[in-house]
């Protein structure tokens, strides 16, 4: 005769309407047969007035994980239901493991309160995070004038070819996109004030307010968008690496400033190419609007030219380099910031990436804001 086949039974009783009783048999192991959960899930369901569950294993033989995870399926049932469970005829084996397995803290990642956090402790949280994001960026600043501070007594450590380098990438390599966007704004710059122009027969005007405007404000912003989209981008992206790879780590553990070896190179470099590429992009701008004069407006290189050098003065020309160089240092320092703040994950980088280019054009704008203001009040 072949071996019997272990068998674990369970059984479910109602003393009372408001009350039932579990009871277990046999062995309730692995390899037996046992019954499923649905059973006795059924009958507590069809007892609306249920308010206590007792367990009974006075004839158990034998047990194992099988029967913890019979009982946590109805314990579970249970405490959603808010009903009274009890456990004191169970092995003690038994009650030790569902009470530990009762005490696993819920991990908050994997389950989002459904609660609406209150009005008033979403402003109070706002007002902590920008209180803490702002001490966070005093300090970055105060570190990278402590950086300038020790370039300026020739002691700063960090290596002279990387200057180079960051000056061939926010410089040269950066020429084709100045030229064509620079180009296209002072196209468009030219064509609006052409048809409005045109109605009073001021065609010539028309160099008036392209070569100002390129010259004075447009040029900068311009560039400084750019530069903002294409290089502090990559600066974040860059030292949010470094952060993720632990680098930046290593480079404290080696005693050796992550400000002036890393931040100090950038910002220099991004500084000092951005008025010459403010100025570049006064020129491409200026042309731009030179097509648009000679194709749509009929009027000769000479006189547009002419028009153009008799509207300018060295004092808009000045201005715009001064917004092109406060651009280079918010634009490095922001990069520099979001990528030095980045977290330790790939997702954490692309974050950095997107705050970096949002946080560099605000600054532009509201730079670019107080700057002329300034102007008005000095009459410049």
């Amino acid at each position: 005769m072949g071996e019997a086949v272990m068998k674990g039974k369970m059984t479910v009783s109602c003393p009372t309407d408001d009350s039932v009783i579990i009871h277990f048999s046999g062995k309730w192991q692995t390899g037996a047969e046992l019954p499923g959960a649905d059973e006795p899930l059924g009958v507590l369901a069809s007892k609306p007035l249920l308010r206590t569950v007792a367990f009974d294993a006075s004839e158990l033989t034998g047990w194992d994980s099988n029967l913890l995870t019979f009982l946590i399926k109805i314990n579970a049932y249970l405490e959603k239901r808010g009903i009274d469970c009890r456990m004191d005829a169970l092995p003690e084996g038994a009650r030790r493991l569902l009470k530990l397995a009762a005490a696993v803290p819920e991990h908050q990642e994997t389950k989002k309160d459904a609660r609406s956090e209150p009005f008033l402790s979403r402003i109070g949280g706002r007002t902590i995070t920008l209180a803490g994001s702002a001490g966070e960026v005093l300090a970055f600043l105060g570190e990278a004038t402590m950086a300038l501070l020790a370039l300026f007594r020739g002691r700063a450590s960090f290596r002279r070819s990387d200057v180079f380098l960051f000056l061939q990438e926010s410089g040269v390599q950066a020429l084709p996109i100045v030229s064509l966007i620079s180009i296209l704004f002072g196209l468009i710059l030219a064509f609006v004030g052409a048809i409005q122009l045109q109605a009073f027969g001021a065609q010539i005007y028309v160099a008036d307010l392209v070569g100002i405007a390129m010259v004075r404000v447009m040029g900068a912003v311009m560039t400084g968008i750019i530069m903002a989209g294409r290089t502090g981008a990559s600066y974040a992206a860059q030292l949010g690496t470094m952060q993720v790879n632990e680098e930046i780590d290593a480079l404290k553990t080696f005693g050796v400033s992550p400000m002036e070896f890393l931040v100090l190179p950038r910002m220099l470099a991004l500084t000092l190419m951005m008025p010459l590429l403010c100025a570049y992009a006064d020129i491409m701008g200026i042309l731009g609007g030179l097509i648009v004069g000679i194709g749509m407006l009929d009027l000769s290189p000479m006189a547009y030219l002419t028009e153009t050098k008799a509207t300018l003065s060295l004092a808009n020309l000045w201005i715009g380099l001064f917004h092109s160089a406060v651009f280079g240092v918010i634009i490095s320092l922001t990069g520099c910031l979001r990528g030095m703040q980045c977290g330790r994950s790939a997702s954490a980088v692309g974050s950095a990436t997107t705050s970096a280019v949002v946080t560099a054009i605000v600054a532009i704008v509201v730079a670019t804001a107080v700057i002329t203001v300034a102007c008005n009040f000095l009459r410049i």
